[in-house]
């Protein structure tokens, strides 16, 4: 490898880090918070079988998982922008990837809420539990326990997805490199560096994933 290639990779290493850990990892909280919180509502209004909220979040996730990210990202920011209104990049993206997100999510819930056995409800009836208090005490916990590998994988997809808010000049990690390729004209360096930040970004979420899937693994034997 020449001294120039060294000196770029040294130089951009610290530049397309930083916008990492100051906007694309805060991003990814955020937007993976609110996903959870939308799928969570969306799955319950599902699984409760009331019929035109039903439809509602039916039609939701059809739309949003039938149009692409990107699209989606521009329709919010420049529509938004186009009828005379601004919005903050950062927040608008926060916005889209979880509502993105939440449609996906939606439905590892639904799953997971169907798979607690019916008699879970039923014994909460019986103990004279309402409704509410059987879904948050018994149905929720033992449906995120199965929900939480799948919801794991929809975290690493998300904190990949952040690449593509670039496109709305949010100045995360990715823009930071296209600036320095802009800069440099060397794309396979610059791009193979921000390749290795985020498969480092991915590990430690992976990392994290397999001590979160034990821990459940050791509460579920524990009251087994």
């Amino acid at each position: 490898m020449s001294d120039r290639a060294i000196h770029i990779l040294t130089d951009s290493f610290m530049k397309i880090l930083l916008p990492g850990l100051k906007v694309t990892l805060p991003l990814t909280a955020i937007a993976f918070s609110l996903a959870l919180v939308i799928a969570t509502v969306v799955a319950l209004i599902q699984f409760a079988n009331v019929r035109v909220l039903k439809q509602i979040a039916r039609v939701y996730i059809w739309v949003i998982r039938g149009t692409p990210l990107v699209v989606q990202l521009y329709l919010v920011f420049f529509g938004i922008s186009g009828l005379g209104y601004l919005i903050d990049p950062f927040v608008c993206a926060a916005i889209v990837l979880a509502v993105n997100e939440g449609a996906y999510c939606a439905e590892t819930m639904r799953a997971a809420l169907e798979a607690v056995p019916a008699g879970q409800m039923e014994a909460g009836y019986c103990v004279g539990m309402k409704y509410h208090q059987i879904i948050r005490r018994i149905v929720l916990p033992q449906a995120m326990r199965t929900a939480f590998p799948p919801l794991s994988n929809s975290l690493l997809s998300m904190l990949k997805d952040t690449s593509l808010v670039a496109s709305i000049t949010v100045a995360e990690m990715f823009m930071a490199a296209q600036r320095i390729v802009a800069r440099t004209y060397e794309p396979l360096l610059v791009y193979a560096e921000v390749a290795v930040i985020y498969l480092a970004f991915s590990t430690v979420l992976t990392w994290l994933q397999h001590f979160g899937e034990k821990r459940l693994n050791r509460y579920q034997r524990a009251k087994a």
